[in-house]
């Protein structure tokens, strides 16, 4: 079981932004940006193009609207997507505002935000994305 299923499972705490039947977004604890999320698939899947071509395509529409919702909360040009995958053996979507390309850049020293504020982060970003999709 990897670290990011057993986040779903709730055996590992996580600031949860958005959650449906499927997909699972949480931010990410070593940030480039602040409201750096990411988005995972609750099927554990290890690379990204394994997934099946339905959920591919749910995972990246799911992610648009987790986009929005952070665009919202925290005004930036765009929110970045990005694909690694390689730290974790589980499939995920990295989220990110970025006023300009440089915030996207993985290999610069990552923020170190006090959980208060990732909290509140995790929160406004799950509200808006609720009101956003009412179940």
């Amino acid at each position: 079981m990897t670290i990011f299923s057993r986040i779903i499972a709730g055996e590992i705490p996580s600031y949860k932004c958005a959650e449906d039947d499927r997909f699972y977004a949480f931010l990410d604890i070593n940030p480039v940006t602040r409201a750096h999320t990411l988005v995972v698939p609750k099927q554990e899947v290890d690379y990204l193009f394994d997934l099946d071509d339905d959920t591919l395509s749910a995972m990246v529409l799911f992610s648009k609207r987790v986009a929005a919702a952070i665009k919202q909360e925290f005004p930036c040009k765009k929110v970045g997507m990005t694909v690694l995958g390689l730290e974790v053996n589980h499939a995920h979507i990295h989220l990110a505002p970025l006023q300009s390309e440089i915030d996207m850049d993985f290999g610069k020293k990552k923020l170190q935000l006090p959980a208060e504020e990732m909290q509140d982060i995790a929160d406004r970003i799950l509200k808006a994305f609720n009101a956003a999709n009412p179940k």
